[in-house]
Order: structure tokens, then sequence, then C-alpha cells
């Protein structure tokens, strides 16, 4: 039986995933990695001046902080963040139903770039990579704003919602990149950087 190329190049290392995300949980096991599960939980504050990307990276890289003490010689941990770049402005998680319709408001009828950072950390270095997806929403009414949201509460998502669930269904019009991106984590990216590390 043929075994997967990056799984084989990793056997002589542990893959550890600092996050709770069953999305980014779920496109490791995808990917047909061995990993463990290690969320870290910091206080997700940046200085203000960052923009677009910078944001994301610099968090990407303070989730991976905890973890530095700890880690062995073998041990690679995986941090990741997404942004929505709407505007000149972050569009973080929304806390109330409130908040994040306003949000979809927002974005209704508009572009938006969706920013995934992952920061790859072992003992001795570490390695940030970034993706960016260009999203169409289409014009969205007020009764599908209030149904996704009542419904689907996307209270733990950049932008206030999935494109995954049925506010992607029905109004993802375009997309210019990276669909997984855009879920939370740019797999092509996270397989080649692997790669580039053991190989």
């Amino acid at each position: 039986m043929t075994k997967n190329p990056l799984q084989e190049n990793l056997k002589a290392h542990k893959l550890i995933l600092g996050s709770g995300s069953p999305r980014r949980k779920q496109f490791l096991e995808e990917l047909g990695l061995d990993f463990e599960v290690r969320p870290k939980s910091v206080d997700e504050v940046y200085p203000k001046r960052l923009r677009g990307k910078k944001i994301s990276e610099y968090l990407a890289r303070l989730k991976a902080t905890p973890f530095k003490e700890e880690l062995q010689h073998n041990e690679i941990v995986i941090t990741s963040d997404t942004v929505v770049w709407h505007k000149g402005a972050s569009l973080a998680k929304s806390e109330t139903k409130e908040e994040a319709a306003k949000m979809l408001r927002t974005l209704s009828g508009d572009w938006h770039k969706v920013i995934t950072s992952v920061c790859f950390t072992t003992k001795d270095s570490q390695k940030t990579v970034s993706s960016v997806t260009k999203v169409k929403l289409k014009k969205l009414s007020e009764d599908e704003i209030q149904y996704y949201v009542d419904n689907y509460l996307p209270f733990d998502k950049a932008g206030a919602y999935g494109i995954q669930e049925w506010i992607g269904m029905i109004g993802i019009s375009k997309i210019k990149g990276s669909y997984t991106n855009v879920v939370g984590l740019p797999t092509h990216l996270v397989y080649k950087t692997l790669m580039d590390m053991v190989s």
C-alpha cells in the first residue's frame, strides 16, 4: 500500500495542533497526518497599527508563544489565525446576534479578503506563511441574515460567517483563491511548508 508522502517524512517528528478549532482538526485529518491537539489560550490582542495580513501573522505567532518553553526537539506546533479584511478594517469574531448581523450587512453585496496565517514553531525555529482569498458575497436580504444568525450562531468565526455553512451555499457568488483558506486553514500551504521543513 502506497504511504502518505508527508506522513512518511514526519515519522521522526511529533506534530501538534495548537488550536481547538474543529475545522482545522478536520483538515489535518483529511491530509492524512498523525497529530496531537493541544490548544492553549492567549489574549488575542494585537497592536492597532497592524493592517491586513500583519494582524493574522502577529496573532498566529502569538498563539505559539505558550509552547516555546515546553517543545521537544522533534516537535512541530501549528498555530493559526484568520482575519476578514474589508474596507480597511478587520472584522473579528462577533459576540452577539446583533454584532453578527451588522457584520453580514457590511459584507453584503461586496468583495472582502479572507487572510489565514499559519505559524510553524519548533524548539529552534519559526516560520509563518499566509494565504489570501477574495470572496464576493451576494446582496443578502434581512430575512437571510436573521435566519443564518439565529440558526447557526456564528460567534466563533471571523466576519461572522462560515463559508461551509448555509450562508456560504446561498450567498457566496465568487471566490478567488483557496477555499480551505476561507474555512480556516490553507491546506496546500500547510502541506508544502511541512514538506519543506522535514524533507
